[in-house]
């Protein structure tokens, strides 16, 4: 038994890569589920998907000028996210449109111009790896870049929590307090941004928010304080990632989309058993009346 769970568990992180892979994937699920809880307590849970498709520009635009650099690749991809995110709240002050709808329409604008630059300039095995990642091709540069935004993610949230929290709940408090709403959004914009471009080298730009939204969405249905929530996504997309690696590497299947499912798959369950929120927690309120009305 210790000998089949040495070799499911822990033979896979002999070699290089897979530890690199695993050490990536830890960092990003450190810094990304608290992104994704405030996200979903804003109500803008499909902006960090549109956000993840705003950076595609410029990791495409890095990758024509440079090829596969790691630097120039999240630079562009940084400067284009930050740019698209000026962009949509700009013209949502200008014209009094939702944010949200004005980040659809220059996510769909960045996603085609993005594509359209990989294509140019390289080749279906490019735009695959841009798209999709591999967290497995990860080296040593990639993994510093990597632990270091998730460390600055995880600092700047720390910093900024109370702030975050209560520009949530009540924006004109914050005012009253003396700090910009504007400001605390943009700059936890520019966090997403960050995490986006890190996660981009690992699951590619299609999939580096998934990381991020689906331990969130899972952990609501377990917990209803902030705290709980973060401290559920966290554990959850840990388990996720160094979940789906073990599986892409006895299975031989490709690393990135087992991650996502995996943490799908979590959602799913605690979907139907969650503590809250579930359709099982929702038989039992149902079913406790009747209990009490019988035994009455």
């Amino acid at each position: 038994m210790l000998e089949l769970l040495h070799e499911w568990l822990i033979a896979p992180f002999d070699y290089g890569f897979m530890r690199r892979a695993f050490v990536a994937g830890l960092a990003l699920s450190l810094a990304a589920p608290p992104l994704g809880v405030f996200l979903m307590m804003r109500g803008m849970s499909l902006i960090g998907d549109a956000m993840a498709h705003a950076i595609l520009p410029g990791v495409a635009l890095g990758f024509l000028l440079a090829g596969f650099s790691l630097p120039a690749m999240s630079l562009g991809g940084i400067l284009s996210g930050l740019l698209v995110a000026t962009l949509a709240g700009s013209v949502s002050q200008m014209t009094g449109h939702r944010e949200d709808s004005a980040m659809a329409s220059f996510f769909l604008i960045s996603l085609a111009a993005g594509v359209m630059l990989v294509s140019l300039g390289g080749s279906s095995v490019d735009l695959t790896h841009v798209l999709f990642g591999s967290i497995l091709a990860v080296n040593t540069q990639a993994l510093v870049l990597i632990t270091a935004i998730s460390s600055v993610i995880v600092l700047t949230l720390a910093w900024l929590f109370r702030a975050l929290v209560v520009e949530c709940l009540d924006p004109l408090f914050l005012r009253g307090q003396g700090m910009r709403s504007g400001l605390v959004h943009g700059v936890f914009l520019g966090l997403l941004v960050l995490n986006l471009t890190a996660g981009f080298q690992t699951l590619g730009t299609l999939m580096a928010v998934g990381l991020m939204m689906l331990p969130a969405t899972t952990a609501r249905f377990w917990s209803k304080r902030l705290e709980g929530l973060i401290g559920v996504a966290v554990v959850w997309a840990m388990l996720a990632s160094s979940g789906g690696l073990l599986l892409s590497y006895h299975l031989s299947i490709p690393s990135g989309p087992a991650i996502i499912l995996l943490a799908g798959s979590g959602y799913v369950l605690s979907a139907l058993l969650g503590r809250h929120h579930s359709l099982l927690a929702k038989y039992r309120r149902r079913a406790a009346p009747l209990e009490t009305g019988e035994a009455a």
